[in-house]
């Protein structure tokens, strides 16, 4: 068994930087992110290794990589930071004021369409917060929760993950848009089963839209019609556009549909009930802090939310894991 030996006064500012080389995989980043020279940053964590009597960082891999008593090192390390975090949290929740800064990920099939609807209310609200957003696929929004580099995910859940606390925010419907030569022109209302005839276009892998458009339109069962050309993209609009050129069909969020003209809204074809949805919620760590910040950012965002949406019940949610 591996027994770490303090031999000296170890320090927060020596935990911050093992933290950050372990969030960057790389020393000189990390010592750009911490505001300090690479010298100064990895004398002080060769320090640390000294004082702990253990290698905490495999100096010999590109990218460096936590040894495994490392990785028990960083996250005692995390745990111990983000107490010492609560200390300043306690403070503002206490000034009646809003501030500080909140960092916040959002995933790319939502924030194009959600963000207008409450970010300006929300910064003329609450002018002595900084916020900084992030578009990011679905894990790597939990992987920056985990690591203290956001505060906030909105993303579609569930996400079962006990270490996650999830706050709903609304349900959205998933809409067909499909082309004027695809045979569900026709049809006022759509089905499970129409998808299955039609060339599907899908947003690339990674984002939990496109598997829950695979799931609806059983795409593993039944591959697409037309496999000479296939194109994925990281964009809804992207996607929209092939269908306007060259057919086909594809699956967008309802909050997409607010902004289309009368010629978009023309090709949207609505499931037959129970309707398909998502589930999209607020995100932060079991142990988050902000509380504040993370309240007043809630209740904007729900009194921003198309009434229709926000009143929905009982939805079909499609999950994506």
């Amino acid at each position: 068994m591996n027994t770490i030996r303090l031999t000296g006064k170890l320090t927060l500012v020596q935990l911050a930087y093992i933290i950050a080389v372990d969030n960057y995989r790389h020393f000189a980043k990390a010592a750009e992110n911490c505001f300090v020279t690479q010298p100064t940053l990895s004398m002080q964590i060769q320090k640390l290794e000294d004082q702990l009597g253990v290698i905490i960082f495999d100096r010999s891999k590109q990218p460096v990589v936590p040894t495994e008593l490392g990785e028990k090192v960083i996250r005692q390390a995390r745990k111990i930071l983000n107490e010492t975090k609560k200390l300043n949290d306690l403070i503002q929740q206490e000034d009646s004021k809003v501030s500080g800064e909140l960092r916040i990920g959002i995933i790319p099939t939502i924030a194009p369409y959600l963000l207008p609807l409450f970010i300006t209310r929300f910064m003329e609200k609450y002018p002595l917060v900084t916020v900084k957003v992030e578009e990011h696929i679905t894990d790597q929004i939990v992987d920056k929760l985990n690591k203290d580099l956001l505060d906030i995910g909105i993303l579609a859940t569930p996400l079962h993950d006990p270490a996650i606390i999830e706050m709903p925010l609304y349900y959205e419907r998933f809409v067909g848009y499909v082309s004027g030569s695809s045979s569900l022109s026709h049809k006022k209302t759509i089905r499970f089963n129409d998808l299955k005839t039609e060339n599907v276009w899908l947003l690339n892998e990674g984002h939990c839209f496109r598997e829950q458009v695979i799931r609806i339109c059983d795409l593993k069962s039944f591959p697409p019609k037309n496999p000479a050309f296939t194109y994925e993209s990281g964009s809804i609009e992207s996607i929209r556009r092939l269908v306007d050129t060259y057919g086909g069909v594809t699956l967008v969020p309802e909050l997409v549909t607010i902004g289309m003209d009368k010629k978009q809204q023309s090709r949207l074809r609505f499931f037959e009930t129970p309707a398909p949805s998502r589930e999209v919620s607020l995100v932060v760590y079991r142990s988050y802090l902000k509380k504040k910040l993370v309240d007043a950012l809630f209740k904007e965002i729900k009194e921003a939310i198309p009434h229709e949406i926000a009143e929905r019940k009982n939805p079909n949610v499609i999950e994506w894991k």
